[in-house]
């Protein structure tokens, strides 16, 4: 055969003797690659080329790949926000009294010291990394934007809430979207407590000088923590009692993702012994107001650590301290 009979628009045959069609899979998708960078060339599929220079990072899978960053294929899709959830009665956002967002040093990535140093939270390490998406802009990255997240410690207590953790502030931050739309927090796995399935709170103020006031929220949400995470975490010393409380819950019958947690739920990757990372897209609309945002916040009952009549709750019932003892009979929906 002849060289001109081994070559295909300059590169050798994989199977000289057979037809083009048939040169086989790698082959197939080198050409078409070929192709598409010489349509590139004469202007064809530019749009779609400038909508991909707006598409988010991929998910963060692991501590390590959290500076590299890659086109989503979500550039192409038609991104709905993500589900709006209640802040719960511990939000600390100064919506219901105790308002951590005005102390000096909320703008952090450790979380699990209180901002004074004197106090911390031990448990499994965990490092949420989240994506803000701009879905009124192409689905960009949303760039300076400041998420502020929230969660309780290894036994179901709410720093600033819980009896005798009012003073702290642990487990509490904020940092600023970069211009790839990331956010990451150092802090440690969370405990179960009755009622609830594990889980993070967090809300988006569309920029850091926002954040005193909790009306301007665009996004109050909740990210599950998976069981994968919890099971093995949960063996551990600083998770006492949180196993049973995830043995009586599943995503089904929590009050807060029961009507769909997917979205939701973070990319994994980690081990107990070692610490996990969590990774997460998030879509947000910066153009409206959270609907989560300045709603009133129950003090206890289900869902939250406390009883639903703000005495002390039974036995067994949570790994966390006494109820706070105040606000309504009936709990919100989500804590």
């Amino acid at each position: 055969m002849s060289t001109s009979n081994t070559l295909f628009e300059g590169r050798p045959l994989a199977r000289p003797s057979e037809d083009i069609e048939d040169q086989g899979l790698s082959f197939d998708v080198r050409t078409v690659l070929s192709r598409r960078r010489i349509l590139g060339v004469l202007g064809v599929g530019a749009g779609s080329m400038a909508l991909a220079a707006c598409a988010p990072s991929s998910k963060t899978e692991t501590a390590a790949s959290q500076s590299t960053t890659s086109p989503s294929v979500q550039a192409t899709e038609d991104l709905v926000e993500l589900n709006t959830e209640t802040a719960g009665p511990y939000p600390g956002d100064g919506s219901n009294g105790p308002d951590v967002l005005e102390a000096s040093g909320i703008e952090r990535r450790d979380l699990t010291q209180s901002i004074d140093g004197n106090g911390s939270a031990t448990g499994t390490p965990m490092t949420l990394t989240m994506n803000l998406i701009d879905i009124a802009k192409d689905n960009c990255p949303l760039v300076g934007a400041a998420v502020y997240v929230w969660h309780c410690n290894g036994k179901g207590e709410y720093s600033m809430y819980s009896e005798g953790v009012t003073e702290q502030t642990w487990l509490r931050g904020v940092q600023i979207t970069d211009s790839n739309g990331q956010v990451s927090f150092d802090s440690i796995v969370p405990g179960c407590y009755t009622g609830r399935w594990p889980h993070i709170h967090f809300e988006v103020f569309p920029s850091i000088n926002d954040i005193t006031d909790s009306t301007n929220s665009v996004l109050t949400s909740q990210i599950v923590v998976p069981e994968e995470v919890c099971s093995p975490v949960y063996e551990g010393a600083d998770y006492v009692g949180s196993s049973d409380n995830l043995a009586r819950i599943t995503l089904a019958t929590d009050n807060v993702f029961s009507d769909g947690w997917q979205a939701q739920t973070p990319t994994v990757s980690g081990d107990a012994s070692r610490g996990y990372a969590l990774g997460i897209d998030v879509p947000v609309d910066p153009t409206t107001k959270s609907e989560a945002s300045g709603a009133p916040m129950g003090g206890g009952g289900q869902g939250g650590p406390g009883a639903p009549d703000g005495g002390t709750p039974p036995q067994g019932e949570f790994p966390g301290g006494p109820p706070l003892g105040e606000g309504p009979s009936t709990p919100d929906r989500a804590q």
